[in-house]
């Protein structure tokens, strides 16, 4: 906030978001009851998000150092979809896992 980069006008925040939505609606139209990540049930982000072995490693690392239960891996998985989705990529990449794994961290401090 105190950084004098103007960074992005809610005009093209808004044009990302809509851009990752319908990717979305597109992604999951031949799901029954799925139109967003964050109703993605177990079988389909199996499906639609595979990470590579360098992600991967990020993630197993985080889950037995932070103690993360399945669930929580379930979050950061459909959160580093969302943030690739955001970015316009089909693929999560390595940087999306770990954005991931640090808003999860921030919402444990925040409960504690």
């Amino acid at each position: 906030m105190s950084s004098r980069d103007e960074g992005e006008s809610s005009g093209l925040v808004r044009e990302r978001v809509v851009a990752a939505r319908q990717r979305q609606i597109e992604r999951f139209a031949k799901y029954d009851g799925v139109t967003c990540n964050a109703a993605m049930p177990s079988n389909v982000m199996r499906e639609v998000c595979q990470i590579d072995a360098t992600a991967s490693g990020y993630l197993e690392h985080a889950m037995n150092e932070l103690n993360f239960s399945a669930r929580a891996h379930d979050r950061i998985l459909k959160v580093a979809r969302t943030l690739a989705d955001l970015a316009g990529r089909e693929a999560i990449d390595a940087a999306d896992v770990l954005e991931a794994i640090q808003y999860r961290t921030l919402d444990r401090k925040l409960m504690m």
